[in-house]
């Protein structure tokens, strides 16, 4: 009896890219950030219905094995009925830091800081084992996680197929070539970021400064022209509306240290509210 492939704790792994697929459509999604570390905060939010969570291994307390630890989490609620398929934001856009998220069972790769086209294909290729002159970079294994641990003889020859590229604009100089970044084969979506787009710009905590605005703009505009799709971090529910509103696909709603604070402080505040 054929069974498809699963990790040891028996939730089955993704064999296709749902956020690819759902990006090369143009089709809108929402998501949430991971910076706790905590794999149970992991499986919990993915059972609240995000389309797709990031592990951030760039601004959060995150090594290799707490990686493992919450993609096996994500990959569980999915094997319960959840939606949520993870993602991977690595710490700078280096070649061995997304072999090693992509061993681990990333698809999806979130670069921080690309400022040219040649850092767009830099990433890009970092993601892809070498194949028919495609210029990937990527160290072959299958003795990986993401190969079901050499037990996929099919993981090596589809691989290529389902990696996605989530190429992060968050300086004036990534906004300058921005129509270049956009136009390079295999970026499936730019991601804006706003508080580093801001401290570039020299408006350091003020991502509502009319320079960032017109900078955020200008890259939905590109993305539009170009067919690509384009995301954002959104701070609030109406700011992640207003960006839906200019066509924005790709949203993050805000991280899971957000939620746990915010629902904290509400929570107190009632409760304050109700003994006086």
């Amino acid at each position: 009896m054929e069974r498809p492939p699963s990790d040891c704790y028996g939730a089955v792994l993704e064999t296709s890219n749902p956020i690819r697929k759902a990006l090369l459509a143009g089709a809108p999604s929402g998501g949430c950030w991971l910076t706790l570390g905590s794999p149970a905060v992991a499986e919990t939010i993915a059972h609240c219905g995000f389309d797709w969570l990031v592990v951030d291994m760039e601004h959060a307390p995150n090594d290799v094995g707490s990686l493992v630890a919450q993609l096996r989490a994500i990959d569980a609620a999915r094997a319960h009925g959840a939606a949520s398929s993870a993602a991977v934001r690595v710490t700078a856009n280096d070649a061995a830091l997304v072999k090693r998220a992509m061993d681990c069972g990333a698809q999806t790769i979130v670069f921080p800081n690309i400022d040219t086209a040649e850092d767009a294909r830099n990433a890009i290729a970092s993601m892809h084992f070498p194949s028919n002159g495609n210029g990937g970079t990527r160290g072959v294994a299958g003795l990986v996680r993401a190969g079901t641990y050499g037990q996929d003889p099919g993981y090596i020859g589809a691989a290529n197929a389902q990696s996605c590229a989530i190429l992060q604009i968050e300086s004036a100089a990534a906004v300058r070539n921005v129509e270049a970044i956009a136009a390079v084969p295999g970026a499936d979506c730019l991601f804006i970021g706003t508080a580093d787009l801001a401290a570039s710009l020299g408006h350091l905590g003020d991502m509502a400064h009319a320079a960032v605005l017109e900078a955020v703009a200008k890259v939905i505009s590109a993305c539009k022209a170009a067919g690509k799709a384009v995301g954002i971090f959104a701070n609030s529910v109406e700011e992640a509306a207003s960006y839906r509103r200019q066509g924005v696909q790709f949203i993050a709603l805000h991280s899971d240290v957000a939620w746990l604070a915010r629902g904290a402080r509400q929570a107190l505040a009632q409760f304050d509210s109700a003994t006086r």
